[in-house]
């Protein structure tokens, strides 16, 4: 998506920042995990796939995403190169033609030493209340393998209430209704979040 090509959006503990080239390398490395490809559904690509699928994230105007990096690594050091900082990705997909107002949202927190430090919850929080402001959306689905306790867990503790299980994805859906007090309680949680301007590279 064009539209956060040049936001970056800073948390506590996570810097959220839009997919580039210079990431892929990295991503490229985590999705050969086969813990991640199932915890993911996702299939390994090569790293020329793995630069085209980037690009396609960049221009289509139905995905946003952002890399997900570790706040206090990125700040330790001004001018510390991204890729070194990296701690997973989060994602929304706009693709119900039907209902523009509802996006469906994926976090993945690769990294294994940034697991466990509310990484996946500040992401999740903050893709949300960009998903409220500047995407004007109003319903998140979230879809889960079922074996995923760790991210049914998240998105449970955020509010979200499950609606289906699928037996044959393997995958249960949660959904969130961005009601007026749960607006305001994402707000809240991420009153401190600022946004700044992005420069690839920088």
């Amino acid at each position: 998506m064009k539209l956060n090509q040049n936001i970056l959006l800073l948390g506590k503990k996570v810097v959220l920042v839009p997919y580039t080239a210079e990431h892929v390398p990295r991503y490229h490395e985590w999705m050969k995990s086969e813990e991640l490809q199932r915890l993911t559904a996702s299939e390994p690509l090569t790293l020329e796939q793995e630069y085209t699928m980037q690009r396609s994230w960049r221009e289509d105007s139905d995905k946003c995403t952002f890399i997900v990096l570790d706040a206090e690594r990125w700040q330790a050091q001004p001018g510390t190169p991204e890729e070194s900082c990296m701690a997973g990705d989060v994602n929304l997909f706009l693709t119900d033609l039907g209902d523009p107002s509802l996006g469906e949202i994926e976090v993945m927190i690769a990294e294994p030493n940034c697991r466990g430090k509310g990484f996946g919850t500040e992401a999740v929080l903050m893709m949300m209340s960009y998903g409220v402001t500047k995407l004007g959306l109003t319903k998140f689905e979230a879809k889960i393998g079922q074996g995923n306790e760790p991210s049914i867990r998240l998105f449970q503790k955020l509010h979200f209430e499950q609606v289906a299980v699928s037996s044959v994805f393997q995958e249960v859906t949660l959904r969130l209704m961005m009601s007026e007090s749960e607006q305001r309680w994402l707000l809240e949680q991420t009153s401190h979040v600022e946004e700044k301007p992005y420069r690839d590279g920088s």
